[in-house]
């Protein structure tokens, strides 16, 4: 068993960005926290599916840099292996949600750089599709 106060999550980026509860060994739980202006760069990972619960402000999500959704609290979103998604809070107030990411695997994430405006990038340039099928 293992006990952990949300609390006491320390963010990445200080006081925004992701934070683990729990890592390993099948699952990762966490919190990600984008404050007014924030955004999470965007991202994929090749074997790992990542469900958010969002559970305070709200958030726009970019899923393939072609679907927007508009999140609120109590939304879902699923990420299947290989759907990138980008995070950005243009509103007023904090965003908060739970992330859950499974199976366990630390090193899976594969960082594509794209804004909102800027065209898809295409994965079969620098080496991503080897990632994807190595899943790296």
């Amino acid at each position: 068993m293992q006990y952990k106060d949300w609390n006491d999550v320390e963010f990445r980026f200080g006081e925004f960005g992701p934070g683990y509860l729990m890592r390993g060994p099948r699952t990762d739980l966490g919190v990600v926290r984008l404050r007014p202006g924030d955004d999470a760069s965007n991202h994929f990972h090749a074997d790992i599916e990542e469900t958010f619960f969002v559970v305070e402000g709200h958030a726009t999500v970019w899923i393939n840099c072609t679907e927007e959704r508009h999140l609120s609290p109590g939304d879902v979103v699923r990420c299947d292996p290989g759907d990138m998604h980008y995070f950005v809070n243009n509103g007023d107030d904090n965003f908060k949600a739970f992330f859950i990411k499974a199976p366990w695997n630390p090193t899976d994430v594969v960082q594509v750089p794209w804004t909102p405006g800027e065209p898809v990038p295409d994965l079969s340039e620098d080496g991503y599709s080897q990632r994807i099928n190595k899943g790296v």
